[in-house]
C-alpha cells in the first residue's frame, strides 16, 4: 500500500478525537483512489513461473477487460438501430457473457490469493478501499444485465413485454427490468473504467511488465492464450445455439419493438 501525507504519525496527535481520525481516514481514502486514477499509485506485481503469478494474472485481467469494453461499444452501438440490429444486439450480448465471467474469475482469483495469505500476491496489495466496495456492484450488476438478456432471448417478446407489476403508476416488463439493469450496470461500470483505464493502459503497453525487474515478458502467455481461445468459443457455441431464438424479436420489426413495455400485441407507438 502507497503511503499517504495525510497519514496521522505523531503520538501528540493521536488523542485528538475520532471526528479527526475519522477526517484523516476518509482523506487517505480519496488520496489512495487518485493515486490509482492518475497512475501515481505503485503497485509491484511479483512475477512467478508457470502462471506469471500476480503480473499474469494482472494481464489477463486487463486484456480480457479490453475485450470487454470493446464488445460493450459494439453493443452501444446495436441501440442506434435496435429494430435492424436485433440480431447483432443478442449476438454480441451472448459473446459478452464468457467474457464477464473471465473478468470476474481472474480478478476473483487475484482476491482469493490475497485474502489466503499468498506470499506474492500479499506484497502486491490489494486494490483501493473504495475500488473494493465498487466491485461487487460492478459484478452484480454486469451479471444480472446479462442474466436478463437471456432471458428475455428465451422467454420472446410478448412474454418479454408482459407487464409483472405496477411500480409508481408505470408497467414494468422483464423488458424493463433489462434496461434498468443497463443503466445501472452503465453508471457502475463507467465508475469503474475511470479509475481503472491509466493501469490498463500501462499493463497492455507493457510499462508495467518492463518496470518488473527487468522481465520483458510476464511467463505462462501460452496458457493465457489457451484461456482466451477458449472464452471465445464458448462464446461463439453459445451464440450458435442462442441466436435462432431471436426469431420472435425479429417479427416485432412490424413497429412492436417500440411499443412500451406491457403493452397489448395490437398497441402501435403513434
Amino acid at each position: 500500500m502507497a503511503t499517504f501525507s495525510g497519514s496521522v504519525t505523531d503520538p501528540n496527535h493521536l488523542s485528538t478525537g475520532p471526528a479527526l481520525e475519522d477526517s484523516v481516514k476518509g482523506s487517505g481514502l480519496i488520496d489512495e483512489l487518485v493515486s490509482e486514477v492518475t497512475g501515481r499509485r505503485v503497485r509491484e506485481d511479483a512475477v512467478v513461473p508457470p502462471t506469471g503469478g500476480p503480473a499474469g494474472n494482472a494481464q489477463l485481467t486487463a486484456w480480457t477487460g479490453v475485450l470487454l469494453l470493446t464488445l460493450v461499444i459494439a453493443e452501444l452501438i446495436t441501440l442506434l438501430d435496435i429494430n435492424g440490429l436485433i440480431s447483432w444486439h443478442v449476438a454480441l450480448g451472448v459473446l459478452l457473457i464468457p467474457v464477464a465471467l473471465l473478468k470476474t474469475t481472474s480478478s476473483g482469483w487475484r482476491i482469493v490469493r490475497y485474502y489466503t495469505g499468498h506470499v506474492a500476491y500479499r506484497r502486491a496489495g490489494p486494490p483501493p478501499t473504495l475500488l473494493r466496495f465498487l466491485g461487487p456492484f460492478v459484478v452484480a450488476a454486469t451479471l444480472a444485465l446479462l442474466a436478463s438478456g437471456v432471458v428475455l432471448i428465451t422467454v420472446g417478446s410478448e412474454r418479454g413485454r408482459r407487464t409483472l407489476f405496477t411500480l409508481l403508476g408505470q408497467r414494468v416488463a422483464l423488458v424493463t427490468v433489462h434496461q434498468a439493469l443497463f443503466i445501472a450496470f452503465a453508471v457502475l461500470a463507467g465508475l469503474h473504467l475511470l479509475a481503472r483505464a491509466v493501469r490498463v493502459v500501462e499493463l497492455i503497453t507493457g510499462r508495467a511488465t518492463r518496470a518488473l525487474r527487468g522481465a520483458s515478458r510476464v511467463p505462462g502467455w501460452g496458457r493465457r492464450g489457451t484461456i482466451y481461445f477458449a472464452t471465445a468459443a464458448i462464446g461463439a457455441v453459445a451464440v450458435v445455439v442462442l441466436l435462432p431464438l431471436v426469431g420472435d424479436w425479429h417479427d416485432d420489426r412490424g413497429g412492436r419493438l417500440d411499443r412500451p413495455p406491457g403493452a397489448t400485441v395490437g398497441h402501435r407507438v403513434p
